[in-house]
């Protein structure tokens, strides 16, 4: 049961939520968006009830947005890995349509895809970036053309927060004190892009801090933030074994969850003291589930997709939840709405503005009922011949269903040098992605899983991370939030999974999705390059890959 507590009694800063009316340009645009950082904020405690690691953190500036604004509890990444999620969200459209740019490694941007922060600028904004974007340039003169700069000069040693802070308080310098270096980097840099605004020209700026990423400093969490990570003990996914070396690095994870609040609560202060608050819409959010931890990052699972997302701002009606549908695609058309821009038609995600604007909480738009998630390859060497890991997925409110093209591959990576009882070493399985199972960040959770992998109580959360799946995945939301029981293959679902496979691939039909032409030859044979095959609307016979 959702529990609102969100008034003024709370004695908390509340931003604006009206604007005048004959505002005498389109809205400013503040992206906060964070790498990694997955679903987790402490007003999602008081949204969604204890019991978790929100109840751990405290992210006020976070929460200060989300008072004021509307929390979107069913927001999603279209890709749970970080290029083709920012693919899909700066072209407005499934990743897969956005050719090269909807793989990592090697990824290309197409000067024919449009991309919302260029479109802003053909309409007269300012655009500007801090840190990690994915973000494209294009000459002037293309169709999709414009300039994008970065505004860094301060530094960049934010994005290795507990690193820097860590080193700085061993060699005698003040914990608060080495912090305080790093928010005046953020600071100044910030700072610096506004001051190049022209005074009559509204602004697009993307805070894009990649701190959450790995690698943070063993320990950082409670040494740097005073999170303890005995209180995790039982607040865990139910798929990580919940033990002192993962509550550590959950508890590790956390703190830099803090530092990028601490960062967003720098950027409000600088708009309020420059009196831009009050035109500026603030978004925050992040481009998939946390990395290092099964289930997350590269996963079509609620914790590697679903994400945390917020939006407040002039006339957006603050202090709701509603529980619409809704993929980080569709920020781009919503930008462009607010920007009086026009939508360009190749765009699949839609405009927010109508829910954002309106007075309902829970569900507002009877259309968005579910979400189409999907992934093909994250790092070139976890699969020999560069093959992708292709996966499509439905989410709705009752059900998810994952359907494995390749089932025969594996998952996560081939678990390279771990035959005949073999196991890289701590070290190697902590600080090289690459060793084994590359698919998955390097840290001390992935190492603790293979190197106990064998151990009978370990073994079947290994296997549920690593081992290869069946073609068709079917999760019950009601009974297993965490997605734990495959029973696609359980006799009484099976409407239910002939059901949503024919939805799913309507939809990727209709949205062109490569995987579905030639068994996706597309993505199977790098470089990706030519125009995206377009499927039959009626899908063809498929080769179908034994469950």
């Amino acid at each position: 049961m959702t529990r609102i507590l969100w008034s003024l009694s709370l004695g908390v800063l509340l931003l604006p939520t009206v604007c005048v009316a004959d505002s005498p340009r389109p809205p400013n645009i503040v992206i906060a968006f964070a790498d990694d950082w997955g679903r987790y904020a402490s007003i999602l405690a008081e949204i969604e009830g204890a019991g978790t690691p929100n109840d751990l953190l405290k992210t006020p500036n976070i929460d200060k947005i989300a008072r004021s604004g509307v929390v979107f509890r069913q927001a999603y990444v279209n890709a749970p890995s970080c290029t083709p999620c920012r693919s899909a969200f700066l072209s407005g459209q499934y990743f897969f349509r956005t050719r090269q740019a909807a793989i990592l490694q090697g990824a290309i941007w197409d000067e024919a895809i449009p991309s919302f922060p260029l479109l802003l600028e053909q309409q007269g904004y300012h655009i500007g970036q801090t840190y990690k974007v994915w973000s494209p340039g294009a000459p002037v003169d293309a169709p999709y053309g414009g300039q994008r700069t970065a505004y860094e000069k301060a530094g960049g040693r934010f994005n290795q927060f507990s690193q820097y802070v860590t080193k700085q308080v061993a060699a005698g310098k003040d914990r608060e004190a080495a912090k305080q270096d790093l928010y005046q980097e953020v600071t100044q840099n910030f700072k610096d892009f506004l001051a190049a605004q022209p005074a009559d020209k509204p602004f697009c700026y993307w805070f894009g801090p990649t701190n959450v990423h790995r690698k943070w400093v063993k320990g950082s969490g409670q040494q740097l933030w005073d999170l303890n990570p005995d209180l995790l003990k039982g607040k865990l996914p139910k798929f990580l074994p919940d033990v002192p070396e993962i509550r550590e690095d959950f508890a590790d994870y956390l703190g830099e969850v803090q530092a990028f609040d601490a960062a967003v609560g720098l950027l409000l202060s600088e708009l309020e003291e420059r009196g831009e608050l009050d035109n500026t819409i603030i978004v925050v959010s992040g481009d998939h589930g946390p990395p290092g931890f099964t289930h997350g990052k590269c996963d079509l699972y609620d914790f590697g997709t679903r994400v945390f997302l917020s939006m407040s701002g002039p006339g957006i009606k603050g202090g709701r939840v509603v529980d619409d549908f809704t993929s980080l695609m569709d920020l781009a058309p919503t930008f462009l709405d607010y920007g009086k821009a026009t939508i360009p038609p190749v765009m699949t995600g839609r405009s927010l503005k109508p829910i954002l604007e309106s007075s309902q909480t829970g569900q507002v738009d009877p259309d968005r009922q579910s979400v189409v998630t999907g992934r093909e390859r994250h790092v070139e060497s976890a699969r020999n011949g560069y093959l992708p890991y292709p996966m499509r997925a439905l989410r709705t409110k009752d059900y998810l269903l994952i359907r494995n093209f390749e089932p025969d591959r594996w998952p996560m990576g081939a678990p390279t040098g771990l035959a005949d009882g073999q196991t890289p070493s701590e070290e190697e399985l902590t600080e090289n992605t690459h060793v084994t199972l590359s698919d998955m960040d390097s840290g001390p959770t992935k190492a603790w899983l293979v190197m106990h992998r064998n151990e009978p109580a370990v073994k079947p959360f290994y296997d549920l991370a690593f081992a290869k799946r069946p073609a068709r995945e079917l999760y019950l939301l009601a009974t297993d939030p965490d997605q734990m029981k495959n029973v696609a293959q359980d006799p009484q679902y099976q409407t239910v999974v002939q059901k949503l496979e024919q939805d799913l691939l309507k939809k990727l039909t209709a949205a062109e999705d490569p995987r579905l032409v030639n068994n996706g030859r597309y993505f199977e044979e790098p470089p990706l390059s030519g125009p995206l095959p377009t499927p039959r609307r009626k899908p063809a016979p498929r080769r179908q890959p034994a469950n």
